[in-house]
């Protein structure tokens, strides 16, 4: 093959047109990998957040040492939502949203109620008590959340009105969306 000219690429002589095509190979790859590697990373930048689940508080849904995926784009708490909550101490807290600003809420013995209504929680495990909450309805202040944690007998959550209490909107870095880590635990958040 070498000699051999193509149209529109003369061969120098000496030159391999085969060693021209596997460098320019290499070279188109390397570009696609940098590529891949600048957009994953504005990605995360920008999008999207990698946070490790600290403790029981989530258990059984979310359990310690897992790794998820946490979505910050035109984020608004819903009720139900996994969020993660930012904390002065650097520390984040992975919760569920339980009621959003503007909800009314009442935690009684009898359960869990929003504007009236018994929440349906499956994913709850324990006893669920006011705590420092009180037992009284209170309205959800507008740009707050109230959350808690699914493991409700080990969870320091909003019940707790001394230390964490409503979580304002802008104290959220997020929703998660993916459990990636543990392999065998992979799934979307829903």
């Amino acid at each position: 093959m070498q000699g051999e000219e193509r149209p529109g690429q003369p061969v120098q002589p000496g030159e391999n047109p085969a060693v021209r095509s596997a460098v320019s190979g290499v070279y188109d790859w390397m570009g696609a990998v940098i590529f891949s590697l600048i957009a994953v990373t504005l990605a995360f930048a920008f999008l999207f957040r990698v946070v490790g689940v600290k403790g029981d508080s989530m258990n059984s849904t979310l359990s310690d040492g897992e790794r998820l995926i946490v979505t910050r784009l035109f984020y608004r708490p819903e009720r139900g939502d996994i969020v993660i909550v930012g904390r002065p101490d650097g520390q984040p807290l992975v919760k569920r949203v339980i009621a959003a600003g503007g909800d009314r809420l009442r935690i009684g013995e009898d359960g869990v109620f929003v504007n009236g209504k018994r929440l349906d929680e499956p994913y709850a495990r324990g006893t669920t008590a006011s705590g420092g909450f009180g037992t009284q309805e209170q309205a959800v202040p507008e740009g707050c959340a109230f959350v808690m944690g699914d493991n409700r007998e080990h969870s320091k959550d909003s019940r707790n009105m001394a230390e964490i209490g409503f979580v304002r909107e802008s104290d959220l870095v997020g929703r998660a969306v993916f459990r990636f880590f543990p392999l065998s635990r992979a799934r979307v958040l829903s």
